[in-house]
Parts: structure tokens; sequence; C-alpha cells
């Protein structure tokens, strides 16, 4: 993975189309190596997890060009690769495992990290979850505390309990979420590891709970 993160540091440092086009190269190369990880990846999670073993590394990986029509932000690269792998893929809607590596100060989010979850999900599929969590709250607690060292991350959460549940709900805090995600943050150690595969697929293993849960609520919500 060292490939990878050369490339993303000097991107990060030389964000323009004039250098992207002089060092094609060596993108091609670190495409190349995060496209066999993923790959390898969804085999993995599959084994533990047979609602992804029929997807390919690209109904999971995003496009590196940036789309800079609606964004102050005019820089044409991104200066991360990601892989979300779930049930149809990235686009399905469904809560899945996301892999992201990002150097330090690319301002993204701010570093490497897994996370499993499903971000801003439409209006009936977060009512299907919160209705699957005030009805089965033990369930949903016992899958958040199954998930080892991930945390609970949601900066969009509510300050209050959402309209139509009592404020007095033991999980309450759950209710709250509008992206719920749990997220394990990275350093480089991890990522440069020998052993870094293993060591994803170990540690999206704890959070298969956690995601079956989101995921049965989403079925509901989608039937």
């Amino acid at each position: 993975m060292q490939k990878v993160l050369s490339f993303l540091q000097q991107i990060r440092d030389n964000n323009n189309k004039a250098w992207f086009d002089e060092h094609k190269a060596e993108y091609q190369q670190a495409k190349l190596v995060f496209t066999e990880f993923v790959d390898k990846l969804i085999a993995g999670i599959a084994e533990f997890d047979d609602s992804v073993k029929d997807l390919t590394p690209k109904d999971c990986m995003y496009r590196f060009n940036r789309d800079t029509r609606f964004s102050p932000n005019k820089m044409p690269y991104k200066t991360h690769f990601g892989a979300f792998v779930c049930p149809k893929g990235k686009n399905s809607g469904y809560s899945g495992y996301y892999f992201h590596i990002e150097p330090s100060g690319s301002g993204y989010l701010g570093g490497h990290q897994l996370d499993t979850g499903v971000y801003c999900p439409e209006p009936n599929v977060l009512k299907s979850i919160r209705e699957e969590i005030y009805f089965n709250g033990e369930t949903f607690d016992s899958a958040v505390r199954l998930a080892g060292d991930f945390a609970l991350e949601d900066s969009q959460a509510l300050k209050k309990v959402p309209r139509g549940y009592p404020a007095d709900f033991k999980y309450a805090d759950y209710l709250k979420l509008k992206s719920p995600c749990l997220c394990k943050h990275l350093d480089d150690d991890f990522i440069l590891s020998e052993n870094l595969l293993k060591n994803t697929i170990d540690a999206f293993k704890l959070t298969f709970e956690f995601n079956s849960f989101l995921n049965k609520a989403i079925e509901l919500a989608k039937e």
C-alpha cells in the first residue's frame, strides 16, 4: 500500500491537471494496487457476510476525479481512495463496510479510517432504522458494543430525541443518529502493515452484527 499512500501524498501537494498528466503512470499503479486490495477485501468480507459475495471492485470503488461544478473547492482530484463494500454496490442505499486511505493534512476525513454503516439515508429508511432501534434497542446496543474499538460517530446527530419517541427511552441517544456509523481511525502503521488485509477483515468482522441490524431495517423500508 506504500505506492498508494505515496501517490496520495504527492497529489495532496500538487492537485492540478498539469502535474497529474505528467504522473499518470503513478496514478495507474496506485489504482491497480488499491483495486487488487479491494478485490481481496470483498472476498474476505464475504466469508462472514455473504450479502457482498458477488461484488467486484468496480461496484465498490469511487472515481478519483472530483465533481467541482457546485463546490467552492475547485481542486480537480481527490486526495484519498475509498471503497464501500455493501449489498448491490456503493450506490444501493444499503449499509456496508467502508475502507478509506487518506494521508494526514488532506482535509477530507482527516486521515485513514474504517467505517461501517449508512450515510445520510433517505427519510423513510432513517425512520425504519429508528423504529428498529426503538423496538430492539438492546440488540442494537449489543451490536455497538461488539464492535471493539470502533466508535459511533455522527456529526449530524440531533440534539433532541426525534418527535414521536419518548425522551426517557433507555437508548434515546441512538435515536438521535442521522447517519448511523461506526468508525475506527487508523495510522500509517496500520495501512503499511504487511497484515493490512487480514487486520482490516478482522476489524470489519466485529461490526457484522451492527451492519446486519441496519440492513434489516433498510430492507423493511424498501419493501
